[in-house]
């Protein structure tokens, strides 16, 4: 197990990260931000689903979903249609167009991180996703703990 001082570090580098994430999204297009762009990939990932289901896989309350989704239906991106099982719900589904602006935002995330990584190998990107997809699934199976109060 790492010492204390390595996981104090880790807790550094996370509170840092927020600066590569802050720079991917300003690569987005500017009618499509963040939490939208967000919502296109889920959906590209993981086909249609309901709002609920989305709020829970954006870990995010459902007002916030809300705005988000209604974003994204304005400019056409998604469709949303009676779910057969429950009338009363909705599900949500990529447009044709939804798809084009996926791929968009995957060639300029793409293009961005390759110009930045330009000076890794190859070796050492394919690590830091095992590594990162390693960390992502530890979060994903472990059950929550309770925050610390002293």
């Amino acid at each position: 197990m790492a010492e204390q001082a390595q996981y104090e570090e880790l807790v550094r580098q996370f509170s840092a990260f927020g600066a590569v994430k802050r720079e991917m999204g300003r690569v987005l297009p500017s009618d499509c931000p963040a939490g939208s762009a967000a919502v296109l990939t889920l959906l590209n990932r993981h086909g249609d689903m309901r709002m609920s289901r989305l709020a829970e896989l954006l870990a995010v309350d459902m007002s916030v979903t809300s705005r988000h989704v209604a974003h994204i239906v304005e400019r056409g991106w998604i469709e949303r249609s009676a779910d057969p099982a429950d009338k009363r719900s909705r599900i949500l589904r990529l447009t044709p167009e939804g798809l084009a602006q996926v791929d968009r935002l995957s060639r300029c995330t793409t293009q961005m991180l390759a110009e930045r990584l330009s000076d890794w190998t190859d070796d050492e990107v394919i690590q830091l996703t095992r590594l990162m997809a390693r960390l992502r699934s530890s979060f994903d199976e472990s059950p929550r703990t309770p925050a610390i109060t002293q």
